[in-house]
């Protein structure tokens, strides 16, 4: 569950997130669907009102990846976060294991706007009790190469490094399934 980073907006098909993680980690031997269940645009407000239509009853587990829309909009941190526990808060009553995927704010929004939104994933994940991957544009943000040219959306070989390096943490909410 998403926003554009997940929806994949500009990549051809087959290039989002959800399609080159499912690649990687059939590659590993995991005989996962990954549904793109990203909305671009959407804030985390706008991924909860769609949780019930957006995340299937017979999903297995759960990667929320919203907020991005939220800080670029300036949105109040404590907004964000209300509705990222209450998805979270959905997640568990379907007892979901659950990733989430942090954000890092734009530093032109200033250091306290920073601190307190950066801080909204760790606390989740703690008072959750859920998997955290800390930043979702970890190694691609700010690389140009990396990037499409609207140096907010990575291109096909950012979507690998994502992949690569969040894939690690997927493979821990998986085994949680087969438990």
């Amino acid at each position: 569950m998403g926003d554009s980073l997940t929806a994949g907006l500009g990549l051809p098909p087959g290039e989002a997130f959800p399609d080159r993680l499912q690649a990687a980690l059939r590659a590993k031997g995991w005989d996962v669907e990954v549904l793109n269940a990203g909305v671009s645009g959407d804030t985390a407000a706008d991924g909860l009102a769609r949780y019930g239509w957006a995340v299937p009853a017979d999903a297995d587990a759960l990667i929320v990846e919203l907020g991005a829309n939220d800080m670029l909009r300036g949105l109040k941190p404590e907004a964000t976060r209300a509705a990222l526990s209450a998805i979270l808060d959905k997640a568990r009553a379907a007892h979901l294991p659950t990733l989430i995927a942090g954000m890092r704010a734009a530093p032109n929004l200033g250091a306290e706007y920073d601190r307190e939104f950066s801080a909204i994933y760790p606390a989740l994940s703690k008072g959750y009790d859920v998997a955290l991957y800390a930043f979702f544009l970890d190694g691609v943000a700010g690389d140009l190469k990396l990037n499409q040219p609207d140096g907010l959306h990575p291109n096909a070989e950012g979507i690998e490094v994502i992949v690569e390096r969040i894939a690690p943490s997927v493979e821990e909410i998986l085994n949680e399934v087969k438990k």
